[in-house]
């Protein structure tokens, strides 16, 4: 119980700022269109705000401009047709095939689409009179997205690294759950929780992309200001690192499909392949804790990074006890992709250029020396 209560204030901890960025940019857009504009019905511009908040989040200044003006010109589009059409079964078809279509075909996310269609469908609901066609609700959406992007351009400007230290702790924290869930479904010898783990880590380099969407508009918010152009060396070390996290997907859903072939075998599951999966999931936590206090400062990231070295570094030495035992096919796959997600995560976080020799002497791998 007591975990849960602590868990539930941390996710409180971690929604408070875009909690607030969102209601007041809602807000102020409400505001603006009914006191500036003088709208009756402005529920068009603080709706736009929250969606434009919500996808500006990790975004550069130019993408969140370019999803204003495609909002902005979706609401002008199914207003043009409305009026031509007339509220109808038609209307809704023909509105909803050019807000999706269009916003799918560049790429939005599922949000955006979702968000942008219950927008233009509420325009169908409330279409004016056909022989009043006058652009308030275009109007609207202009407005929720300027106010959308002033808010957001001030929220980053006191702390621009914060939207990618979210990333960051979000990205290595889905990593790690998916290491704990296999760990669970091999424990279980459960196909079906492992075939779940697979198809969770094959959508999870979401997260890397995420991730380093952050980085990039976190260094153009940086060169924009000259006080804090020194921390542009802590963004190119979280690029670098992505680089890296690639790699470290990679050999986690590679790890994942030999979990998947384990659990087929319905054979017991050596106790200590969970133990080095548990091990693995600790150095990826550690990992992202590494990565997001050297960019807060909260903390010596130092310290972070020998934890993940030496739980990195424990997962390969337990599963090195297992080559001892001459184990099936998937479970010496599943010890060679620990070692190699080892290598690069822990490369990741900065560690030595001796790295590779130190997981390899933990495996009990040697180099063979010849005699002259």
């Amino acid at each position: 119980m007591r975990l849960r209560v602590r868990s539930a204030a941390r996710r409180l901890r971690e929604a408070a700022r875009p909690t607030g960025e969102s209601i007041i940019a809602a807000a102020l857009a409400w505001a603006v269109a009914v006191y500036v504009i003088g709208h009756p019905d402005p529920v068009v511009a603080p709706s736009t705000a929250l969606i434009i908040v919500g996808e500006s989040r990790g975004r550069r200044l130019r993408q969140t401009a370019e999803i204003v003006l495609g909002v902005a010109a979706g609401v002008l589009v199914a207003e043009l047709v409305i009026h031509v059409l007339g509220p109808s079964v038609g209307t809704v078809l023909t509105v909803l095939l050019l807000t999706i279509g269009p916003m799918v075909a560049a790429g939005a996310s599922s949000t955006l689409v979702v968000q942008a269609a219950v927008s233009a469908l509420y325009l169908v609901a409330v279409a004016d009179p056909a022989d009043q066609l006058l652009p308030f609700r275009f109007v609207d959406a202009l407005v929720g997205g300027a106010v959308a992007l002033a808010v957001s351009q001030l929220a980053t400007a006191r702390d621009p690294l914060a939207p990618l230290v979210t990333e960051a702790r979000s990205a290595f924290a889905d990593l790690a759950g998916v290491l704990t869930d296999m760990q669970r479904a091999v424990a279980g010898c459960d196909e079906r929780a492992a075939q779940k783990v697979l198809d969770r880590a094959q959508q999870i380099t979401g997260c890397v992309h995420r991730l380093r969407a952050a980085a990039l508009a976190a260094g153009e918010t940086l060169r924009l200001r000259v006080r804090r152009r020194r921390r542009l060396q802590q963004v190119q070390q979280v690029e670098a690192t992505t680089d890296q996290l690639d790699h470290v997907v990679g050999n986690i859903w590679i790890l994942a499909r030999n979990a998947v072939t384990l659990t087929r075998l319905h054979a017991d599951t050596p106790e200590q392949l969970g133990e080095a999966l548990t091990a693995l999931a600790d150095a990826v936590r550690a990992a992202g804790e590494s990565l997001a206090t050297d960019l807060t400062g909260a903390d010596d990231p130092g310290k972070h990074a020998d934890r993940a070295d030496a739980a990195a570094l424990h997962a390969v030495r337990i599963a090195a006890e297992l080559l001892e035992t001459q184990p099936s096919l998937p479970v010496t796959m599943i010890v060679g992709q620990i070692r190699t997600t080892a290598v690069d995560l822990l490369r990741g976080v900065g560690q030595d250029d001796d790295v590779l020799g130190r997981v390899d002497d933990a495996l009990g791998l040697h180099p063979i020396t010849t005699g002259g």
